[in-house]
């Protein structure tokens, strides 16, 4: 069909480029910086039921933080400026707040007190909006930077703090970050592939397949997130990975079609370009099938894993690896049949001639004997490299990202530092207890109003706590005797009591806020502590029944409830992953120990990568040069996506150099020189492959936000390490030292190609010369 229908083809896939790519382009606005709450927990009920009901909250709710830094509080053009700010805010059409809570909207010293800062020149407001969370993440990065430009000529600085503001300034830097990323990728692919293909054609037409998978995969995962939240981190890591994965199989095919064209670079006929072709497909094509079916069946093990956030990148890998195996076997071949001997054009450097002969791949040969002369000795030393690399990992912490994965110098960011600074460190981050009754506090007996203020006293002694903030002190103040009760009179009371009892205690008297402020950052050990401690509190208090319910949410309860459905799902997923890739291996190599083999490596290699990250993300080292701040842990989708993106990319290169080696036992019989001359015929592009993983990884490492730093470091790590240390010194010592096992199949009966036939050349023609040895498979030991 290639070759009768090639031109139409051509054509179609052309058309269907230009309309991906315009659907391609409407997929960042449609993507949430949500994803990382967990279904049912206490953080996401807890956010649920803070939307509605509430003066100053909202779907979105936000904290206003107004910095002047030309006068100070007491000063009437201090007020005047911070109310003018606040008020803009307040009126702002695309915002549509629901109301506000603070500095400006209370009138008492001590009640506006709590809202200024230490500086008195910071001043805080709380603002409820009607925006869904989606809306705002969109909306926000834009209003933000409406408020930047009319206040900052005027010192004042004005910050929009959330969840989704953050987010929304996450996808803008991730747009910003893809874009510089792709600007220094793709002309350092095109380089690697001009200096391994060494023509000018070949090198556009395999960065032609990586760019037409990202953005069919980009299209469809704009579709879906139409109808789905898909997280801003879904665009890098297909993009990322689609790149890689999308060019590494161009120049596998490219290569073998190349290397299957008759010698000389003469006109080809079109029998010529079919039989290459069938080559290429029969060979190259189906270890490309192979090696992709196995990376979609390692990242599907994370739809294990109940967090969106995670589950939106699996998506994302699966897509775009999915339309690289399909552009490199249905369109790529194609454009082949197309170019024909034009694949040579535009030679750079020395012409290679195509002699399908001796002589190539000797230096591969001659560094495989060398180790395999020698097999304990370099598995010793190969093994002991990645173990000591591992060691770091037994350290590995993990938790969600707060503000510091944004520049200093963002809106979003000098906000969260500035409340961090001038109103305590765990201000920016409460642990928020949302208490429910079945009815109306004002209607609860004096019993079950004793039993929730004994139980809120209680969580103000907790050790950690700075403060707790709720309407209890100001209902307490207005009713000694029966505080709950006042809220059948609430506009017998003062404004800035009402508003204080409207922020803390919902419309209908059922739902009450209490607002602990702990003494560290969100993901600090001590706030963590103090979040058990709080929930075990909450679990006394509701233990007798009573009709009371309490959740706690907020930022620090969101990242344990995300950290513990990945931690309960990490074993299970890398569990799945690992039997899948075991079948899938044992199908492919026929070999009961091989895969075995390459799951080992692959989790040394695994081990290794986590170490170095927890050195350079946890600990600080080299972060001057990658430019992040350290705060003592990886984001915790990280480790898992590592995992299985790893396992995916490294079985790839398994695939690839043990097909050709079976290739080569299957016709000699030879145990050791198959795995020598399979060495030679794959590490070239191996060698080549791994450089252009590297390249992408290690862009998106020094381009991208904090995240996709941390993986695109890791990605790049473990990709060296296989490609070195794994390839060139484990996998030919263990291979020597498996000797005959490598290919054992309980009860297969196998015989080896004729004794004379061996593969001297990096093709499949064998030579005849004397075997070295032969080997009996019959299904028992050797």
């Amino acid at each position: 069909m290639t070759s009768r229908h090639r031109v139409p083809l051509a054509v179609l896939w052309l058309l269907l480029f230009v309309v991906a790519g315009q659907g391609a382009a409407s997929l960042p606005g449609l993507l949430s910086g949500g994803g990382w709450y967990v279904p049912g927990s206490g953080s996401a009920v807890a956010a649920e039921r803070l939307t509605e009901g509430f003066d100053g909250r909202g779907a979105t709710s936000l904290t206003l933080v107004v910095e002047d830094t030309r006068y100070r509080a007491g000063d009437p053009a201090f007020e005047a400026r911070v109310r003018d700010a606040a008020e803009a805010v307040l009126r702002d059409d695309d915002l549509k707040a629901t109301g506000g809570y603070g500095y400006t909207t209370l009138t008492g010293d001590r009640a506006r007190a709590a809202f200024l800062g230490d500086d008195d020149r910071t001043a805080l407001v709380r603002v409820g909006s009607e925006l869904d969370d989606g809306t705002a993440r969109r909306l926000l990065p834009d209003i933000q930077d409406k408020l930047s430009q009319e206040y900052e000529p005027r010192g004042l600085r004005v910050s929009l703090v959330s969840q989704a503001a953050l987010w929304g300034e996450v996808n803008h830097l991730s747009e910003r970050g893809l874009i510089l990323a792709e600007l220094v990728t793709l002309p350092l692919i095109l380089l690697v592939l001009l200096l391994l293909f060494r023509s000018v054609a070949a090198a556009l037409a395999a960065l032609l397949v990586g760019v037409t998978s990202v953005v069919f995969a980009l299209a469809v995962l704009a579709v879906v997130a139409r109808r789905t939240e898909l997280s801003v981190f879904v665009q890098n890591a297909a993009t990322m990975l689609g790149l890689g994965v999308g060019v590494d199989y161009s120049l596998f095919m490219i290569m073998r079609f190349k290397s299957e064209l008759p010698p000389g670079g003469g006109p080809l006929s079109r029998e010529d370009r079919e039989h290459a072709l069938a080559r290429t497909l029969r060979t190259s094509g189906e270890t490309v099938v192979a090696s992709g079916i196995t990376i979609v069946a390692a990242m599907s093990t994370l739809f294990l894993v109940d967090l969106s956030v995670i589950q939106s990148m699996a998506l994302g890998a699966v897509v775009v690896v999915a339309f690289s195996v399909l552009t490199s076997v249905l369109l790529l071949p194609v454009l082949l049949h197309l170019l024909g001997a034009r694949i040579e054009w535009g030679r750079v450097g020395r012409r290679e001639v195509n002699t399908k002969g001796p002589g190539s791949g000797g230096g591969w040969i001659a560094v495989t004997h060398a180790v395999m002369r020698r097999p304990v000795l370099f598995l010793v030393v190969g093994v002991a490299a990645l173990t000591a690399l591992a060691v770091p990992a037994v350290r590995l912490d993990t938790f969600t990202p707060d503000a510091r994965v944004v520049p200093a110098d963002a809106a979003v960011r000098q906000g969260y530092d500035a409340a961090r600074d001038e109103f305590g460190v765990g201000s920016a981050a409460p642990l928020q207890v949302v208490v429910e009754s079945r009815e109306p506090l004002q209607r609860r007996s004096d019993a079950d109003v004793a039993k929730l203020l004994r139980f809120h006293d209680a969580v103000a002694a907790l050790p950690g706590v700075v403060r707790t903030d709720s309407a209890v002190g100001t209902l307490r103040q207005a009713g000694q005797d029966r505080p709950f009760a006042v809220l059948t009179s609430l506009d017998r009371l003062p404004a800035d009591a009402r508003g204080t009892v409207g922020h803390f205690v919902s419309r209908d008297g059922r739902t009450a806020l209490i607002e602990v402020v702990g003494d560290g950052t969100a993901s600090s050990g001590s706030v963590r502590d103090l979040l058990t401690s709080v929930r075990a509190a909450a679990a006394g208090f509701t233990a007798g029944g009573g009709g009371w319910r309490v959740n706690v949410g907020g930022e620090t309860a969101e990242g344990v409830d995300a950290n513990k459905v990945i931690e309960d799902r990490l074993v299970p997923v890398i569990a799945t992953m690992l039997a899948v890739i075991y079948l899938l291996l044992l199908l492919t190599f026929r070999s009961l120990f091989l895969p075995l083999k390459a799951i080992a490596m692959n989790l040394l290699s695994v081990g290794a990568t986590y170490g170095v990250l927890v050195l350079v993300f946890q600990d600080g080292l080299g972060s001057g040069l990658f430019g992040f701040d350290v705060d003592g842990h990886l984001t915790n989708f990280v480790p898992v996506l590592l995992v299985t993106l790893l396992f995916s990319l490294s079985t790839d290169y398994e695939v690839f150099l043990l097909s050709r080696v079976r290739e080569d036992y299957l016709a000699t019989g030879d145990g050791i020189g198959s795995v020598a001359r399979g060495m030679s015929s794959t590490m070239p592009l191996i060698s080549g492959a791994a450089v252009l993983m590297v390249a992408v990884f290690a862009a998106f490492a020094f381009t991208g936000i904090l995240p996709m730093q941390q993986l695109g470091l890791g990605m790049a790590l473990a990709i060296a390490l296989d490609a070195t240390v794994i390839r060139l010194l484990v996998v030919p010592a263990s291979m020597r030292l498996m000797s005959r096992w490598n290919w054992w199949l309980p009860g297969r009966e196998h015989a080896p190609g004729p004794a004379f036939a061996r593969h001297d050349t990096t093709d499949d023609t064998p030579v005849p010369v004397q075997a070295e040895s032969t080997v009996s498979m019959k299904g028992t030991a050797p």
